[in-house]
């Protein structure tokens, strides 16, 4: 049993019909029939939606994806149609909120590593494979892969994990041609990704996209190169053969993990609020991502 500590009741807007609650976002549709995304600040960690939430959070996801869909633009369209506020909404929305195509979404999370860590690296030990895709000998968590991969993984409702897929079974879903055509885009974006976030001294391990199609046009959606999404690690700290120091929610599953918090992460009791110097210092994580990725100070 996991998903929402306490599940929020969203805000009903003039113009607006609300569609979903996601473990960060709600989506609704304006009058044209395009869908308004808005990133709240809630924050996830072992598929519990926690109580405590952090201050800026879904301005920062929100301000970084669009900052890196300019840097995409030339490899993929995105959703984006406007961030202006709808008529009605509030004024805590500004800074959080984008208007988007409604796309017809492709039910696959297209995830590229280039490193070994997370349920990748679990997969290894077991197999010596991630995906199915076969990698060398004398791997350990940090270490970069020959070259990168598509690991793609199957949606999964609020509270469970994704499960990864092979490529075989996500062509099996949606066709070979989408499928060639997902990996093909999904390895371009990270590898582009890879190189900025280099240039920042940072190392991108692993991120995940979602595409959609308007009409025969495949367009990259949702959030982009996120903390949420990818792992980001500092690059002079890069050292394999353990977890690396990360630029996300590390501080707040070190902290449910620890004895401090009292939480048993294998019973079915939802995890505690979080102490606010936790809050603080994950803030500071996301703040930290952002100015060193953007170049621009919060």
């Amino acid at each position: 049993m996991s998903g929402f500590v306490e599940k929020p009741e969203p805000l009903e807007v003039p113009g607006l019909v609300h569609l979903h609650t996601g473990k960060v976002r709600e989506l609704y549709q304006n009058e044209a029939g395009e869908l308004v995304m808005v990133a709240s600040d809630r924050l996830s960690a072992y598929d519990w939606v926690l109580p405590s939430e952090i201050p800026d959070k879904g301005r920062v996801l929100t301000q970084l994806s669009l900052w890196w869909f300019d840097q995409l633009a030339d490899l993929v369209p995105n959703h984006v149609i406007s961030t202006e506020l709808p008529q009605g909404a509030p004024a805590d929305w500004a800074g959080r909120t984008l208007v988007c195509k409604s796309l017809e979404m492709v039910p696959v999370e297209c995830v590229a590593r280039g490193y070994l860590t997370g349920s990748g690296l679990l997969e290894y030990n077991e197999s010596r494979t991630v995906c199915g895709l076969a990698l060398p000998e004398g791997l350990v968590d940090g270490s970069e892969l020959p070259a990168p991969i598509f690991t793609p993984a199957a949606k999964a409702a609020v509270g469970e994990h994704d499960e990864n897929v092979s490529y075989e079974e996500v062509a099996r879903q949606v066709g070979a041609e989408t499928a060639a055509q997902l990996r093909q885009t999904t390895l371009a974006v990270y590898g582009r990704a890879l190189d900025i976030a280099r240039e920042r001294g940072l190392i991108l391990a692993d991120t995940k996209f979602e595409f959609g199609f308007d009409g025969a046009d495949l367009i990259l959606a949702d959030e982009v190169l996120t903390p949420d999404s990818s792992r980001f690690w500092p690059a002079d700290q890069w050292e394999p053969g353990h977890a690396q120091p990360s630029y996300d929610k590390q501080f707040v599953r070190n902290w449910l993990t620890s004895p401090a918090s009292g939480w048993d992460r294998r019973s079915e009791q939802p995890p505690p609020a979080l102490p606010q110097d936790v809050v603080d210092a994950t803030r500071a994580k996301y703040i930290e991502a952002y100015e060193r990725l953007t170049g621009t100070p919060w």
